[in-house]
């Protein structure tokens, strides 16, 4: 199956796989979460996306997975799209995780 376009702008993300960053493996991680829809993510706090994935899945999350869901969660607020690792040190300074 081809892959889906990326959104431009969060008005084009019809599915997760639509967002910069999120691929299969992540969007089936959201769906673990209970986010279907790309505008619910706008709704969420990034950190407790990845608090609540840890919980899911009974392990620590790399960090990197809090960095593409801060990319997440701006982007469907309206941001530009950035790529996730642009976000790392936000998270560090921010989270203290890293």
């Amino acid at each position: 199956m081809p892959a889906l376009a990326k959104a431009r702008h969060a008005g084009e993300a019809r599915q997760l796989e639509q967002l910069p960053n999120i691929g299969p493996s992540i969007a089936g991680d959201l769906r673990r979460l209970g986010i279907q829809d790309p505008a619910d993510l706008a709704r969420h706090d990034a950190l407790s996306l990845y608090r609540a994935l840890e919980r899911a899945t009974g392990r620590r999350q790399d960090p990197c997975v809090l960095d593409i869901f801060l990319a997440a969660t701006d982007f469907m607020r309206g941001a530009p799209a950035r790529r996730w690792w642009s976000y790392t040190a936000e998270r560090k300074a921010r989270y203290g995780i890293g």
